[in-house]
């Protein structure tokens, strides 16, 4: 699908309710999904200013698109590839976050890591690393931001630093379609929320207090989080707003996993179908979670889990200030 075709497909008017079989469900799905991939791809890469389109008008097709999915049925597509996932963030990404938490410029830091950020684990034990984060993990119906709903956040700041210590904890449940009363919490078998976790709660789309409150947050300090490209996808289609403060340079997410990949030797040594970069395997290994424990997978439980862990790895690299 071309640009001008992404657009159309964008703004056209479709009223879910009116396609009433799988076959129609599925055609406009994918038309959906092309056109979100599109848009989401030129919108990014364009210069400040000239975006082809705005951002709420992707996340206005992403509403439409859960709307077809929750008709058609979303455990029709558990093996379908997510298409608005991003499957990490970019090399300038990661080498930002290093310049963020060493108060370098990205200059200082790509000179030691490359442009491809070949050499990060070098750059990340250069010098200390220090300053005020927030942590945040988030639950969800499906891989896919254009295809399920937020529905549990967990977050909670930390001063990276010698005697860091989470403080200001915030968690919170969110709805789901009346539906899923009957149907079942999609995912509950790996985040075990039930529907009376979520019974009477508003959605997170719908609760606009609920995202200015946290992208207020994310604005303000440069978020962790293990796989951050999957809370930074979801925040794009998700969060109003968030996209357009992202481009702009007010959110910084700082992906723990790659900080566990680069900077803790085992991950190179262990085997990969021990997954050495999971939260929980990392975990075990810093000492933060005990023998015979699992991650809850779980927003706020995750967070402490993951701050804890970052912080252990820090001072077991020598790596605070």
């Amino acid at each position: 699908m071309d640009l001008s075709q992404a657009i159309e497909c964008a703004s056209a008017l479709v009223f879910p309710g009116f396609l009433v079989d799988d076959a129609a469900l599925s055609a406009e799905r994918a038309r959906n999904e092309d056109a979100l991939s599109t848009l989401i791809a030129a919108w990014k890469g364009a210069p400040a200013g000239k975006e082809p389109c705005s951002f709420e008008l992707i996340r206005s097709l992403a509403d439409r698109n859960r709307d077809v999915c929750d008709r058609y049925g979303i455990e029709k597509l558990r093996d379908v590839s997510a298409s608005t996932l991003a499957r990490g963030l970019s090399n300038a990404d990661l080498i930002h976050a290093v310049a963020v938490l060493q108060h370098k410029t990205d200059a200082q830091v790509t000179a030691l890591a490359g442009p491809d950020a070949r050499d990060l684990n070098v750059a990340w034990v250069d010098a200390p690393v220090s300053g005020l984060v927030v942590g945040i993990d988030i639950e969800t119906t499906d891989r896919d931001p254009s295809r399920g709903y937020i529905i549990n956040v967990g977050l909670e700041f930390m001063t990276v630093g010698p005697d860091a210590k989470p403080h200001d904890p915030f968690t919170a449940y969110f709805g789901l379609p009346q539906m899923y009363a009957e149907k079942g919490v999609p995912l509950a078998d790996i985040h075990k929320i039930q529907w009376s976790d979520l019974e009477g709660k508003t959605p997170f789309r719908e609760d606009k207090q609920a995202q200015a409150a946290i992208l207020a947050a994310l604005s303000a300090y440069p978020f962790m989080a293990h796989n951050a490209a999957f809370e930074d996808s979801w925040f794009m289609l998700h969060i109003d707003g968030y996209a357009e403060a992202r481009k702009a340079g007010r959110v910084v997410p700082i992906d723990t996993r790659d900080i566990c990949r680069r900077v803790d030797p085992e991950t190179r040594i262990l085997p990969h179908e021990q997954r050495p970069a999971s939260l929980e395997s990392w975990a075990r290994r810093r000492g933060t979670l005990k023998a015979g424990e699992s991650e809850r997978h779980l927003g706020l439980d995750d967070v402490e889990l993951m701050l804890a862990t970052v912080q252990a790895e820090f001072a077991a690299r020598n790596m605070l200030g």
